[in-house]
């Protein structure tokens, strides 16, 4: 696996026992530290019962669990403009992340996210389960150590192992060498993503540079339009717009961002590609690589006499 940047993501699964005089604690800990994840088993065989309560862990359960393994996701799972893999989802059970609800499924291992409800994520702990949580994935190395972290706590190493090759190998093959074109990242109500984002990297990985990063900003925040119009950009990248109408999406229809999207490359993409650190995110790889390639065919064109 690529080296990744000399992060260190940790995932831990702990559970307790109601029954017994004081807690017992085991903990099943994934780390990525240089160039490998290291995992370790918290119990010899595999669960039986696995319950997602997380949009990100759905998906990786889902492609890594064995039949019937998996006994239910969360209800983003069927949500198109957020899930990549709605028709999967539509055959099993989904769950609003709710303690009482979870506890009832009798899982042997539930997936959730370091953000997920805390109360539900504590509450299901005390009563005994086994809980691992994913951290968000801030880079496209963090694929391969999800998918890895999320295949020990199943019992699906193998599997795991063989969606990482792919993966690394399409994600190469993806890759755009050439000159970083600026692209300014733009969702509504002004929301960008920066340095230290799976966005930012995705950029990167297809030939382009970040605004929003020479902007100073990191991580997720708002840049002001009349900021990205200084900017210059020569691709503009916004998001599909949801059904209905809402006052956030209407600075995407400002005449100053037409301008700018008129003068420059424009790609509209979906959420559901970006959203997660799963192997769905090639998608949004691909799309971006076509988008720079549109470019250079763009600018090609508009330099001939």
């Amino acid at each position: 696996m690529a080296n990744p940047g000399g992060r260190f993501l940790r995932g831990c699964v702990r559970g307790s026992d109601p029954l017994g005089a004081g807690l017992r604690t085991v903990a099943l800990c994934a780390s990525v530290a240089g160039s490998a994840l290291l995992p370790a088993r918290a119990q010899a065989d595999a669960p039986a019962r696995v319950v997602s309560i997380n949009l990100c862990t759905d998906q990786l359960a889902m492609m890594l669990a064995a039949p019937g393994q998996l006994v239910s996701v969360s209800a983003l799972a069927v949500e198109p403009q957020s899930s990549s893999m709605v028709e999967e989802a539509r055959g099993i059970p989904q769950n609003y992340g709710q303690a009482e609800q979870v506890f009832l499924l009798r899982p042997d291992l539930v997936l959730a996210g370091a953000f997920t409800a805390r109360a539900t994520v504590d509450l299901l702990r005390r009563l005994g389960v086994t809980v691992v949580e994913l951290p968000p994935a801030d880079s496209l190395d963090d694929v391969a150590a999800h998918l890895r972290l999320v295949g020990a706590a199943m019992g699906r190493e193998a599997e795991a192992e063989r969606l990482v090759a792919r993966y690394e190998a399409d994600l190469a093959r993806l890759r755009v060498s050439a000159e970083p074109a600026p692209a300014a990242m733009y969702y509504p109500n002004g929301y960008t993503t920066g340095a230290g984002t799976l966005a930012d990297e995705i950029l990167r990985h297809t030939g382009f540079s970040n605004v929003a990063v020479a902007a100073g900003l990191a991580g997720g925040g708002i840049l002001p339009l009349e900021r990205l119009v200084m900017a210059e950009p020569e691709m503009v990248v916004t998001s599909l717009p949801y059904p209905g109408a809402s006052r956030s999406e209407e600075i995407l229809v400002h005449p100053a961002l037409q301008a700018v999207r008129e003068r420059a490359g424009s790609a509209e993409v979906t959420d559901a590609d970006w959203i997660c650190g799963t192997p769905h995110v090639l998608r949004a790889v691909a799309g971006m690589g076509e988008a720079r390639r549109g470019l250079d065919a763009m600018q090609l064109s508009q330099a001939a006499p």
